[in-house]
């Protein structure tokens, strides 16, 4: 399975909670105040790997408040829909872990960036949810989560609740190839497709790979409707 890439190449500063400011860890969001229920998540992804558990996302998800936590009860449920559309479609519906092309392997190592690749030049491979790619992602995202990424990009594929803050830290903070970050798209009612221009839009927005493309916006029609409501108007596509 060919797996897109996170594109994001410069960091934005994140969006973290008053705890996490101050060096502590997030508490995590119980579960019960998740607007997509275990059984839900299950149904979305029947024949998901084991190691994307309901735990770990709901653990994950004290790292970044906002998220479906943002507007009314319809844009909460509509901005989970997107997310997990996305995941899905990046994950093959949640079976992979890691990138599944390793001769991709060696090309995500950016050896300009000052740090370089300490982990080894074919580490930084695709992982998690949505399949974070590149040393300065991994760099980036593990400053803003406190945990020590760049030379120990493993934690991705080794720890759920790890896996699912890097793909909510890129939602949360990065534009990727798009214009806004996919949780701005949501919460401002800017349309799904602006999910899909900041994760993948450079090889899939302005008619690039229209399978790929119908997929993410299929997922989300069918997720939306999973958590009892629509799509929330136009804009689908990018």
């Amino acid at each position: 399975m060919k797996l897109s890439r996170t594109l994001a190449a410069v960091a934005s500063a994140a969006v973290l909670s008053t705890l996490a400011l101050t060096g502590q860890s997030a508490p995590a969001a119980a579960a019960g105040s998740f607007v997509v229920s275990e059984a839900q998540f299950d149904k979305m992804f029947p024949n998901r790997n084991s190691f994307y558990t309901y735990k770990g996302l709901t653990d994950a998800l004290g790292a970044y408040p906002a998220f479906a936590t943002t507007g009314d009860a319809a844009t909460r449920k509509r901005e989970a829909a997107a997310f997990l559309a996305n995941v899905s479609h990046e994950t093959g519906g949640l079976r992979y872990v890691v990138e599944q092309n390793t001769a991709n392997y060696p090309h995500y190592c950016d050896s300009s960036q000052p740090y370089g690749c300490p982990a080894g030049r074919s580490a930084y491979y695709g992982r998690g949810p949505l399949q974070l790619s590149w040393n300065f992602n991994y760099k980036a995202a593990g400053d803003a989560l406190h945990i020590d990424l760049l030379h120990d990009p493993y934690q991705v594929e080794k720890n759920p609740a790890t896996a699912w803050k890097t793909a909510l830290w890129f939602w949360d903070t990065q534009n990727g190839a798009g214009r806004m970050t996919p949780h701005d798209a949501m919460v401002n009612k800017k349309g799904f497709g602006e999910t899909i221009r900041s994760i993948n839009g450079a090889l899939e927005c302005d008619g690039k790979n229209p399978d790929q493309r119908n997929d993410r916006i299929n997922l989300y029609k069918r997720f939306v409707g999973a958590l009892g409501t629509d799509v929330g108007g136009g804009n689908l596509s990018c």
